[in-house]
């Protein structure tokens, strides 16, 4: 086993010292409250010297995932799941026979047209 050095175990050597001031702990910061749609609020800290017009409106929720808005009263709508489709519903949702003819047809007019025009 290597050893050497007078480091204490644990440290980083060459980090120098890491106070509240050299992770700008001391800044002046205003809280802004977001919230999402199922009532739940996390708080994000910013700048105090920072426009209103920079601090975002809408956040990604960090435990929920939701879309969170700063208005409390109407926070950003919960996004609304399709329902599921079996097959037979697509199967009623196809084409009649005389729609998937033209829409051929027209296909077909379109190649011809561009292979004469060439």
């Amino acid at each position: 086993m290597a050893t050497g050095g007078n480091a204490i175990r644990g440290t980083r050597v060459g980090s120098g010292p890491m106070g509240e001031q050299d992770h700008g702990y001391h800044a002046d910061r205003i809280p802004v409250s977001y919230w999402d749609g199922l009532g739940n609020e996390t708080v994000r800290y910013f700048a105090a010297g920072l426009p209103d017009d920079e601090i975002p409106e809408t956040i990604d929720h960090p435990q929920s995932g939701l879309p969170a808005g700063r208005d409390r009263q109407n926070p950003p709508m919960l996004a609304k799941p399709e329902p599921y489709k079996t097959h037979l519903a697509y199967v009623k949702e196809r084409r009649t026979d005389e729609e998937a003819e033209q829409l051929l047809e027209d296909a077909l007019t379109q190649l011809r047209e561009r292979r004469g025009g060439n």
